[in-house]
């Protein structure tokens, strides 16, 4: 393995002095980075280079089950119905619409594939016709640091205007008039923090809105019945929303009061507003569209303990909410004007569905993706009179898939608190339990983002070779609710992990698999899970995949200048203050590697990467292997142009995982 030299930088903190023995690498524009990261590459290549053909079977194994010529389910939005198709071949959709019916000819609006030609990433932001859809604006990332450049085009003759903004978000809503829009731009730590008026050929743009509180970010979109402009400035505790009519200004809805979260969803007469005033889990009142005192509101449905009030959403005479209880989500709907609530429900004890393309406010359906690990992508308009599903699509899986061969069960483990932690297995039919096995445990646990079970065209290739994966669905998630998450997060984030090791030692307790059998996975702030789990037990596993994992906590919290550090403070805490510094301190997972024998390991960064910088995954790999007492296998596989997300293409992401489960059978001696 190469050896990452030593480069000490000193820190000082709350009367505490350290050294980072491997803080030079922050460094991005210097030639001896540049050249460690190469040599990493190199040997991740060298060491697997050997099973090059495994990685081109599963490649081929994943890409037979993928339909690679397809066309999405068309949305109707005014005259057009809009939608999106993949040519076999082409790493990028394309962008189409038909005007009056489905039987028009195809007009192609935006070919992604032209626009990526000779970047090595490409990511496309936002998509915006313009309301009488003779103009589109749209925005486009050819770096992976998320710093969007929006484009103006001229749907009819193909021309682009002169309009081009750089260093924008994922924000923009088009004016009544179409004369110009609004959008988000970012500041030096790339956060949303201005919201601001382009007129189309004017020469500069106007301030609409400047958040100076670094903990906050800004957003700006149209409500679906196009009478509002919303703008909202929004903490990971905390919201404020403004409304804007017609010519009209903005105006205050509710002001901001810390740990007060809420939203606002017009429907004719009401604004709904959704909001943790009353209790963690959210409860929903409404108030008359042109009388937002408190003093006006009446409450729709109570704050309930069980249940977590995730969305809410309208059209015109149907109102919407997305609710979750038991960890399942599930839709209900009543009409305006009427109390009586019914209820969407899913049969399969495992899930995921969403809201997907509901533009038209008049809309008499609802569109919502379904899918679970069993059964493969399904997009259902459910029509609200009729309370029937209508089947629009279910994703064709090729290569000999058949749903029938592969069972779904639910499980729990009990963790240090006797609290009972949900997981959730998937396997082959045919796999003896009773005989320990191959087992990936996969966890997130962070944000109050629900680690729900959906469909993977991957996953059948490790499946079919009898390895059992498996989905713990630990505290700092919100699939049991708002407090799930709060029993996650800040001085409580030890949970996270001591929840994630209660799984494994179940797993392994009940004999479905052994220590050296049971490889653990997590990307992001679920590599901060898994890499605190491992710092914690690195006794109880037999290896880790960790994805652009968030491992050095502390130097991170402490360097406001990086994006989203101000704003991570209400997740993690502010280790400027002293409590916190020494919260942190005791389960980040770079500050906490000791010696000790680790597991193999392969761990990503992206060079690009604006959410977790490369060098936290590549500090960690270095102290890693200094203080490993195995002698382990730990690589360390660099993206050099990309960001978060590894590669963009759909084929190149394809490979990206290909090598991934080529590893991890080379980990499980499968290979």
């Amino acid at each position: 393995m190469p050896k990452i030299r030593r480069g000490e930088v000193a820190h000082e903190a709350h009367g505490l002095r350290w050294v980072d023995e491997y803080g030079w690498l922050r460094d991005k524009e210097s030639a001896e980075v540049r050249a460690a990261l190469e040599r990493e590459n190199a040997y991740c290549e060298s060491v697997m280079g050997p099973h090059e053909a495994v990685v081109e079977e599963l490649y081929q194994e994943i890409l037979s089950r993928i339909e690679q010529t397809d066309l999405s389910v068309p949305v109707k939005k005014g005259p057009y119905f809009y939608y999106s198709r993949t040519e076999e071949g082409k790493q990028y959709p394309i962008y189409c619409r038909k005007e009056g019916s489905l039987e028009a000819a195809e007009e192609a609006y935006l070919d992604e594939n032209e626009l990526a030609a000779g970047h090595d990433y490409f990511s496309l932001g936002v998509v915006a016709p313009c309301r009488d859809h003779r103009l589109l604006a749209y925005s486009t990332d050819a770096r992976g640091d998320e710093d969007y450049t929006v484009e103006v085009k001229d749907l009819a003759s193909g021309r682009m205007l002169a309009d081009r903004i750089e260093k924008t978000y994922l924000s923009l809503v088009w004016g009544g008039k179409n004369e110009g829009f609004y959008y988000t731009v970012l500041d030096e730590a790339r956060r949303p923090y201005r919201v601001m008026w382009h007129g189309l050929g004017e020469g500069s743009d106007r301030v609409v809105w400047e958040e100076s509180d670094e903990r906050f970010r800004v957003d700006v979109y149209a409500s679906r019945s196009e009478r509002f402009v919303v703008l909202e400035a929004e903490s990971s505790t905390t919201t404020e929303v403004r409304l804007k009519e017609g010519d009209g200004e903005f105006r205050l809805f509710r002001g901001r009061q810390q740990d007060i979260e809420y939203g606002v969803t017009h429907q004719e007469e009401w604004l709904y507003v959704r909001i943790n005033d009353r209790g963690r889990n959210f409860r929903l009142v409404r108030t008359p569209v042109d009388a937002w005192g408190e003093e006006n509101w009446e409450e729709v449905l109570p704050h309930r303990g069980d249940v977590y009030l995730e969305l809410v959403t309208a059209m015109r005479d149907w109102l919407v909410i997305v609710e979750r209880e038991g960890g399942l989500r599930r839709f209900r709907y009543r009409r305006r004007g009427e109390s009586e609530w019914r209820a969407v429900e899913f049969g399969e004890s495992a899930y995921e569905v969403d809201l997907v393309g509901n533009l038209e406010y008049e809309a008499e359906s609802l569109r919502y993706q379904y899918h679970s690990p069993v059964t493969p992508l399904s997009v259902y308009d459910y029509w609200f009179e009729r309370g029937q599903a209508e089947l629009k699509k279910e994703t064709a899986v090729r290569g000999g898939f058949e749903r029938s061969r592969y069972v779904v069960e639910r499980r729990e483990a009990v963790s240090h608190d006797g609290t009972r932690v949900p997981m959730v297995m998937v396997r082959r039919r045919d796999v003896d339990l009773s005989e320990p096995g191959p087992t990936l445990l996969y966890g997130y646990g962070a944000y109050g983002m629900s680690s729900d079970a959906g469909f993977s065209t991957s996953l059948p290739s490790l499946l079919d070779r009898g390895v059992r994966y498996v989905i713990a669905q630990v505290r700092g998630g919100a699939e049991m609710g708002r407090p799930w998450h709060d029993a996650g997060r800040m001085k409580q984030k030890r949970n996270s992990f001591l929840d994630f090791v209660a799984c494994a030692e179940t797993l392994l307790r009940e004999g479905v698999t052994r220590r050296e059998q049971l490889v653990i996975e997590g990307g992001s702030a679920g590599g901060l899970l898994v890499g605190g789990a491992l710092v914690m037990r690195p006794d109880l596993f037999g290896g880790v995949l960790a994805s652009v994992p968030f491992v050095d906590v502390v130097h991170t919290m402490l360097d406001t200048t990086l994006p989203l550090t101000v704003g991570e403070f209400e997740e993690w805490g502010n280790p400027a203050e002293e409590e916190y510094f020494h919260v942190l301190r005791e389960y980040s997972p770079y500050d906490n590697v000791r010696r000790a024998a680790y597991p193999p390991m392969l761990v990503t960064a992206g060079l690009n990467d604006p959410r977790v910088p490369y060098w936290e995954p590549v500090k960690w790999v270095a102290r890693l292997r200094e203080a490993d007492t195995a002698g382990s296998e730990i690589l360390l596989k660099v993206n050099l142009g990309a960001g978060h997300f590894g590669a963009s293409g759909r084929y190149d992401r394809l490979r990206e995982v290909a090598f991934e489960f080529a590893w991890l059978l080379r980990t499980w001696k499968l290979i």
